[in-house]
């Protein structure tokens, strides 16, 4: 069935989100509350945000004749993912659609080598930096930040660790320029943990922040999220969410914008990476926020006034559930309901494939300790991990 606006109710805003994956998915339980009318372009028919979204088109995000057929009609059109050429949104842009983020932020998250270099120009705290061209010019620059290991980026294209390469010595460097894409080269930090700080920004500049939290990456992939960041003082954490802040107004973004931290054992504030839309890092905030990362996304590339970020409980832990051995993770939900009461489970609609996230579980309450065991129990019980 072809969409048609005739449809639907006399205003109702329409947002067209471009991916399928489980941001869109879990966009649209936000978008059915307000009366937004959420529309996807999806990669295929049975991805996860297709399984929700009603007559999900498919296309690929790269085919400019796909994208136009989809956003026309939309009142404006979001992210999914960033992966969408540049060039094709400044021309969906300059044909008068709302592209939130526009090109000339977004381009900041697609492009890290772009990232690093803005950021150093609006001074904010990052790893040393420099763009390579070869093995000659990483060791340089090795030997320019004390040497060896490094870390090597590839500036496009990378995410959950891929693309990423942490190298100690010249002869390591050679399958990340065998990638024949520009290469970013790092300090390796040394950092205690990651943080994230998430804000939320709407065309006309109002911005809201979140408590900042903590993650965990292993393999470079997200699997816990604590909030608030335990232990991180104050004064930091506000610096974190005014970096965050600034950091957004500076490059224009509308929506949610994800900055990803060091806590370098120096004492330094690093960013990391930049994500521009709903972030794994900020998923606890469905149950754990009084506004969800979801609804102050779509509320800020409407252009409607933002909901406040602060946190419902003391705590909430948000535990990813990975792709193991389980195939039918369903038969852990009688255990999880039984055992936890108040526990949140969210499935992505994928099958299970070792590493991926297919899932995650929410715990929230006064004291830290338990409602981290409650959270990693389940998680491991759903992934056969643990069984009792």
């Amino acid at each position: 069935m072809e969409f048609s606006r005739d449809d639907l109710p006399v205003g109702t805003p329409v947002v067209g989100m471009v991916g399928g994956g489980q941001l869109a998915r879990m966009t649209q339980e936000t978008a059915i509350a307000l009366g937004v009318q959420l529309r996807v372009l999806a990669e295929g028919p049975a991805v996860s945000a297709a399984q929700a979204v009603a007559d999900a088109p498919v296309g690929d995000y790269r085919d400019p004749d796909a994208v136009r057929r989809f956003v026309a009609g939309c009142d404006v059109v979001t992210f999914d993912h960033e992966h969408v050429p540049t060039e094709l949104l400044r021309e969906m842009e300059a044909a008068g659609v709302a592209v939130r983020p526009g090109p000339d932020a977004l381009v900041h998250a697609q492009d890290k080598g772009v990232m690093r270099e803005r950021l150093a120009k609006i001074g904010i705290p990052s790893p040393e930096f420099s763009l390579v061209a070869d093995v000659a010019e990483a060791t340089a620059f090795a030997e320019r930040v004390g040497g060896f290991p490094i870390v090597l980026k590839t500036t496009r294209g990378g995410y959950d660790g891929k693309g990423v390469w942490v190298v100690d010595g010249p002869d390591e460097c050679t399958d990340a320029f065998a990638a024949g894409v520009p290469i970013l080269a790092e300090e390796k930090v040394d950092f205690v943990r990651e943080l994230s700080a998430l804000v939320a920004r709407s065309p006309h500049g109002q911005a809201v922040a979140y408590p900042i939290v903590e993650s965990v990456q292993i393999d470079g992939i997200c699997v816990e999220v604590t909030a608030p960041a335990p232990g991180l003082d104050p004064e930091r954490a506000a610096q974190a969410q005014q970096n965050a802040l600034r950091i957004a107004g500076e490059l224009g973004v509308v929506g949610v914008l994800a900055v990803e931290m060091f806590e370098a054992r120096d004492g330094r504030l690093l960013v990391n990476e930049l994500a521009m839309r709903p972030h794994n890092t900020g998923h606890w905030s469905i149950e754990g926020a009084v506004t969800s990362q979801f609804e102050n996304h779509l509320r800020a590339v409407l252009d409607l006034p933002l909901g406040s970020p602060a946190a419902r409980a003391p705590y909430t832990v948000m535990v990813n559930v990975l792709g193991g051995d389980v195939a039918d993770m369903h038969k852990g939900l009688l255990h999880c309901m039984a055992r936890d009461p108040e526990l949140k489970v969210h499935f992505y609609g994928k099958p299970v494939r070792p590493g991926r996230k297919v899932g995650h579980v929410t715990a929230y309450g006064p004291d830290l300790d338990e409602v981290r065991e409650r959270a990693r129990h389940a998680a491991a019980y759903l992934t056969g991990t643990i069984d009792e």
